[in-house]
């Protein structure tokens, strides 16, 4: 089964059914995310998840234009589900309407997993509890928990309605000489050390071959391919073996494949992780693939210790066009909303170099950060250059700044939709000039080092030889010059 070749949308469609009006962005997430409206198989016209991008389609299909006349380029997870959403379509059409398959399709499948124990690693994540899930649901077995979940995986678990599995150790406690098959993973140093080594009947991973890879006395069932997310060869092999995952699994194994690809924009990302996560979205009824995306991306925020600058700066980031007499530019805006916001800004020196190897990889004019409060409702604006301070003064002049000119005091703005875009847009059209010194954002892009991913966890992505690099007892400043260029301002 090759990957089909994406096509992308031709023309902007009408809404489907479920789409919704646009005064329905105040409902609740699961209304927000998912259609209501189903076809003969168990879903809609949902054109892979990105069903409320093209409702929303400006005038050259490739933005989101809003009520108030804001433009918004599409995001990445939108510009490639929509790419294949014929693909998707026609997969997800293809699955048997029930759930159930007949017995003939289970001779395809490897004898050993059935009534297997499908358990991920400790620490454990979204990709490993989807993925056991879903791999559960396709051989016949029960899902299990290396440990205690994080809460990103508690909100997927509550947006699609599926029961958290118990821990192995209350399933072993049942049944001690239960086959194991570990997902997500491979070394024993991740294993669960309750789980006896030769009871493995299996491995399904998407990780290198290590040090401490588990050795076995017998041959075992392996399923290990180069993949963004273990939850992508579940899905596959759902598809594969024309069997149809129940919503809430199609759910669980979507959600994982956006955590561990950062919403299709981390370096480990494939092609098949994008075809997967249109077709799932077909699966589970998902219009708006953004929306449970930045939501997802919230759950994931309130525990910020696991989340890399790459992955902060990038999670819940949306980008606004701008054409004046002034200025023709892209802006954009991410936002991070956590209860422990000092726990963001002690990581400011890390953030900033960050924040302007994504702009300039981006090709964007301005970046922003804003860290909120959701406790106490305060936002913070982090500054990576000139032409942020300087568009920040311009839309926020009442709110102080600090004297290295990186953050900005915006008080109770908390909403990027409310607080920060329309002042923004003010600006801009009020006659908002970039500044002569463009700072670091000048810097060439062979100078801000490499992503790096841990190999053995593709969500923690770390910059490696970057020239912005802060050194100990160094702190990142900002210089503040106000005079534009009349010229050549871009």
């Amino acid at each position: 089964m090759a990957p089909p070749n994406p096509e992308e949308p031709s023309a902007k469609r009408p809404a489907s059914p479920s789409a919704g009006s646009r005064a329905s962005h105040n409902s609740s997430p699961s209304k927000r995310a998912r259609g209501s409206s189903v076809g003969s198989l168990g879903y809609g016209d949902h054109h892979g998840g990105g069903a409320e991008a093209l409702r929303l389609a400006g005038p050259d299909n490739k933005t989101k234009q809003y009520d108030d006349g804001v433009l918004r380029k599409r995001t990445q997870v939108e510009t490639d589900v929509l790419a294949r959403e014929k693909a998707a379509h026609e997969l997800a059409d293809a699955l048997p309407k029930e759930i159930s398959t007949i017995p003939t399709i289970d001779l395809f499948l490897p004898e050993a997993l059935k009534d297997a124990v499908f358990v991920g690693h400790l620490v454990t994540d979204l990709d490993s509890v989807g993925g056991a899930i879903g791999a559960a649901a396709l051989y016949n077995g029960k899902a299990a928990l290396a440990s205690d979940i994080n809460s990103e995986t508690a909100f997927a678990l509550e947006e699609w309605g599926v029961a958290k599995p118990p821990t192995i150790e209350e399933v072993l406690k049942e049944n001690p000489d239960a086959k194991i098959c570990l997902v997500d993973h491979q070394q024993t140093s991740q294993m669960n050390p309750a789980i006896n080594p030769d009871n493995v009947v299996g491995v399904i991973d998407h990780h290198a071959l290590q040090s401490k890879t588990i050795v076995t006395d017998r041959p075992i069932y392996i399923d290990i391919r180069p993949w963004g997310s273990m939850s992508t060869i579940i899905s596959h092999t759902f598809l594969t073996h024309h069997k149809r995952p129940s919503v809430g699994v199609a759910g669980m194994l979507l959600c994982a494949i956006l955590s561990d690809t950062l919403n299709l924009q981390g370096p480990t990302t494939t092609e098949w992780d994008r075809l997967m996560v249109a077709t799932l979205s077909e699966i589970a009824a998902v219009d708006d693939i953004q929306f449970l995306a930045s939501q997802q991306f919230k759950a994931k925020s309130k525990e910020l210790a696991g989340l890399s600058a790459h992955g902060l700066v990038n999670g819940d980031q949306k980008c606004f066009s701008f054409a004046t007499a002034t200025f023709t530019g892209d802006v954009g805006f991410a936002v991070v909303e956590t209860t422990d916001d000092a726990v963001i800004i002690d990581r400011l020196d890390e953030l900033l170099p960050e924040i302007v190897a994504c702009k300039k990889e981006k090709n964007l004019s301005v970046l922003f950060v804003a860290v909120v409060n959701i406790v106490e409702l305060k936002g913070t604006l982090l500054l990576c250059g000139p032409s942020e301070l300087s568009m920040a003064k311009a839309a926020f002049p009442d709110c102080k700044v600090n004297d290295a000119h990186t953050m900005m005091d915006l008080g109770s703005r908390v909403s990027r939709k409310k607080d920060y875009i329309p002042e923004i847009t003010k600006a801009v059209k009020a006659g908002w000039k970039r500044p002569v010194k463009r700072g670091v954002s000048v810097v060439d892009m062979e100078a801000l080092g490499k992503l790096e991913v841990d190999p053995t966890d593709y969500q923690r992505i770390t910059r490696k030889g970057s020239i912005l690099a802060v050194k100990d007892g160094e702190h990142f400043t900002v210089d503040d010059d106000s005079i534009v260029d009349e010229e050549n301002c871009i």
